[in-house]
């Protein structure tokens, strides 16, 4: 029975199918055209409005100002400019300075008459400078040494204290500041290095203060 009504669904199919190719096979009449593509040569283009440049302007000339008769030329001359009266006598000779406000030479010893003048000292220095090879050091005159106190005996403390000392025109020490420290050792090698007494430290032949670094050496014997 199933199979039956399968044969006949079959069958029915089959002749709707062909019903309506025959039908389109038998109408008449022209075929429908296809849609024409747009072709890209036959598209509208929008006008557009293109902004010319506008013409350069010509610069506007500088106004000529006033220039010195010493100034020196900007342009290549022309020709030769009638002399003015004010064009310098070659035999004046101005005196240079050294900060440049008059132009000329600058003045040797035979111009100002040929009396031979000394340059003047070197400016004193007033801070205190480190000693270097240029100058005198200062030698110890006076020494005094450190108290080794009780506390730091009895501790066996011992070891090099470094201090910097500033000495003044005369050779004293004006103060003493502590730059490698012992603690229980400090005071008692500041208070010997205060009562030294040295040259004076000379730069130049004339005493200046000097910065100079000191050791105190505390040993137990």
């Amino acid at each position: 029975m199933r199979r039956s009504f399968t044969v006949v669904s079959i069958g029915v199919h089959s002749v709707v199918i062909a019903s309506v190719l025959l039908t389109q096979m038998a109408a008449g009449g022209a075929l429908p055209s296809p849609r024409r593509p747009i072709m890209f040569d036959s598209s509208q283009f929008m006008p557009v409005d293109i902004q010319l440049p506008k013409p350069p302007v010509a610069p506007t000339p500088r106004r000529t100002e006033a220039v010195s008769d010493n100034a020196a030329p900007i342009v290549s001359p022309q020709g030769v400019r009638e002399e003015t009266g004010r064009e310098r006598n070659p035999t004046e000779r101005t005196v240079g300075l050294v900060g440049g406000i008059e132009d000329g030479p600058p003045a040797t010893i035979a111009d100002i008459g040929g009396t031979t003048v000394a340059p003047p000292p070197p400016p004193q220095p007033t801070e205190p400078i480190r000693l270097h090879s240029g100058m005198t050091a200062p030698v110890k005159v006076v020494d005094v040494a450190p108290i080794y106190s009780a506390i730091a005996r009895a501790a066996h403390v011992r070891g090099v204290v470094i201090l910097e000392a500033v000495l003044n025109t005369q050779g004293a020490v004006q103060s003493v500041r502590v730059l490698r420290s012992i603690p229980l050792l400090d005071q008692a090698a500041v208070d010997a290095v205060q009562q030294w007494r040295y040259t004076p430290g000379l730069l130049n032949g004339r005493a200046v203060p000097v910065v100079m670094t000191v050791t105190v050496n505390f040993r137990l014997e």
